[in-house]
Parts: C-alpha cells; structure tokens; sequence
C-alpha cells in the first residue's frame, strides 16, 4: 500500500503528533509507504507537491506545533476559481485530483481537518477517491467525536492568559475583556471561562443583553471586586444581534468573525464609566507545542486511522467516544456542528459560581 496523508484548514496543536503516528505505524505495523501531501488539496492538484515520509523524516516533530506538511484553508478542488478567457469562473478540479491520485499509485488518501475539510475528503470518496478522515479543529465543533485534538491545548493558552490578566486588572480596578476563538461555538470560552476565572462568558449559543452584563459588573464593583474579566468567543452575539464579521468570503465558504470584543469592551465602558481594556488572542490560541492530553490523543487517531486504512474502511473518520477510539461514516461526521447546550450541566455550574452568560 502506498497512503497518501494531507492536512487541510486551519492549524491546531497536535498536527504533527497525527502525521508521526500515521508514518510510524504504517512502517512498524504495516510496512506500507507514505507520501505527504503539501498545502492540503492544493497539493494534488497539477502540479503535484508530494514527498516522502519515513520515521527518519518526522523525527522530532512530536511537541511541535502547526504541520510539517502545510495547509491552505480555502483550497476546494470543487469549486475553484479559474481564468477562461479573461473571465474568472468556478470550475470543479475533482476529476484532475482522482487522476493524479491514480498517477501517484496511492490507495488512498488520510485527510486530517475540521468540518469544511472532511466534507471534501466525504466528497471526493462518493466520487470514488478512498478516503479517511482525522478531525482536526481547536474549536471542538464537531459533533460525531467526544473532543478533538487541538482543542485542549487552545483551552490552556486562553486560561494561562486569563490567569495573568486576572493581576494586572486587579492591580488597576479595570475591566478586561478577552475575545477568544471557537466560530460559531463557545466552548473554547465556556471552558477557559470557567478555568480561568472569568465573571461574564459569553457564547454564540446565549445570545448576550448588554444590560445584564454591566449590571454583573457594577455589582462586583458596589461588593467590593473593583475589576472584572469577560471572556467573548469571536462568535458571540447580542439578543437580536448578528455575530461580528471582519470579512465576508466571496466564495461564501466561510466568515471571517471578529471584532466583538471591541464592541463589547465600548458598551461596558459606556454603561458603567469603568476603565474597559480589551484582549484579542487570535492565533495565539492556534500555536505552540500541544498539550500531553492533545498529543496522545492525536496519536491514537494516527494509529487508528491507519488501522482503517489496512482494513480498507473507507468513507469513516475515527474518533473519540468516551475513552475508546471508534469510526463513523464521513457523512455522519459531516452533519452539523457540536454546539454548547445552553442549559447543559456546564452552563448550569457556571452558573451556579455567579458567572454571568448575559442573560
């Protein structure tokens, strides 16, 4: 067998640990070759960008954040744009893709990414490409696995960052307001919320009134807590309100949120006259070395993955249900997004810690 392995979307922690599993136990387990594909699907398209992989090649890329193979989040071999006859068009390159996966001898492709890439890799196996899917996002949005890897290692950064802006609002009677990642969920906030601390989180799954908010806020302050800190997932949004969008995809793929700290952190300092500082994390929250926790976890889905390789179960992607490794269809996996359930038992502990959700 020779496996074609690709990471698509945006980076998480634990990239590496998923790629160093799959090329080690394809040659431990199944003495099999494995061909990188570079910058996601845009790397099997003409022409090709592949190279090799062995155990000697990934050699120390276990800790190591981002991914060795790069990625493009945007690249859709069925809806590219080209130039014909000096006029852009979308045309679908899925025909040329097979053809070079054909010309590559690969017996098929290990796709590793979130929800936008594994409905492609779900694509490309109905129109015949065997297909495997690893999840992949820090967001933890994907509803046919418990977790994904990436996620608790952006949880730790956003609460070591809470941790030390807890001191520093102290110290000055401010206001912080610290937006963080997830798109249109908020699990990201909810659990760094609640590990780091914070007196108001707000999700895209509660939308927020702003009154409710200052009232938390002045009430900590008339108690005697003359600071606070509130954390805001990028996709959070006011009751009747819409999300906060940076840019807006011509392709209509995908929005690029945020800004919403910044209006919150202006509503705050309106309402209650309090000195407001707002903290955007952004892709902090994306890099460095993944946790323990993210690089096992990655591993077994290498193993895992490559396991349904040699099997021939194509069409699943592996994940996690309770503490075992499991599959489902690439279909299932692709179905919606894993939101927070807004009355669920970690909005209801928040809760009961006097964490406000605004509303």
């Amino acid at each position: 067998m020779k496996i074609g392995v690709l990471t698509g979307g945006g980076d998480a922690p634990g990239l590496n640990a998923v790629i160093r599993a799959i090329v080690k136990s394809s040659k431990v387990k199944y003495n099999c070759e494995v061909l990188g594909i570079e910058e996601g699907f845009d790397g099997l398209l003409s022409p090709v960008k592949v190279r090799a992989m062995t155990p000697w090649t990934i050699r120390g890329i276990l800790p190591t954040g981002g991914t060795v193979l790069g990625t493009t989040s945007t690249i859709n071999p069925m809806e590219m744009t080209k130039k014909i006859d000096g006029k852009e068009q979308q045309v679908d390159l899925s025909g040329e893709l097979k053809k070079n996966v054909e010309e590559l001898g690969l017996s098929g492709l290990i796709v590793i990414g979130g929800d936008g890439t594994l409905k492609i890799a779900d694509n490309l196996y109905k129109l015949g490409v065997p297909t495997i899917g690893i999840p992949k996002t820090i967001d933890n949005d994907i509803p046919a696995t418990d977790v994904t890897f990436g996620f608790q290692t952006a949880v730790n950064t956003a609460t070591e960052a809470l941790d030390k802006l807890h001191t520093t609002a102290e110290s000055h009677h401010r206001v912080i307001v610290v937006e963080v990642m997830g798109r249109y969920v908020g699990w990201i906030a909810l659990e760094a919320g609640i590990a780091g601390g914070a007196d108001v989180i707000l999700i895209p799954e509660i939308p927020f009134q702003i009154d409710q908010v200052c009232k938390k806020i002045v009430a900590r302050y008339e108690q005697g807590s003359r600071f606070s800190i509130v954390v805001v997932a990028e996709g959070a949004k006011p009751l009747g309100g819409e999300m906060s969008v940076i840019k807006r995809s011509e392709t209509g793929y995908a929005l690029r949120l945020g800004g919403i700290g910044n209006k919150v952190g202006e509503e705050i300092g309106g309402c209650t006259k309090m000195d407001v500082r707002v903290t955007v994390l952004g892709h902090i929250q994306r890099g460095g070395s993944p946790t323990p926790y993210d690089r096992i976890l990655a591993t077994r889905f290498g193993v895992a993955a490559m396991d349904l390789f040699a099997q021939g179960r194509f069409g699943e992607m592996v994940c996690l249900k309770g503490d075992e490794i499991c599959s489902v269809p690439l279909s299932e996996a692709t179905r919606g997004l894993k939101f927070v359930p807004a009355d669920g038992e970690r909005v209801r502990a928040a809760e009961a810690l006097g964490i406000s959700f605004g509303r």
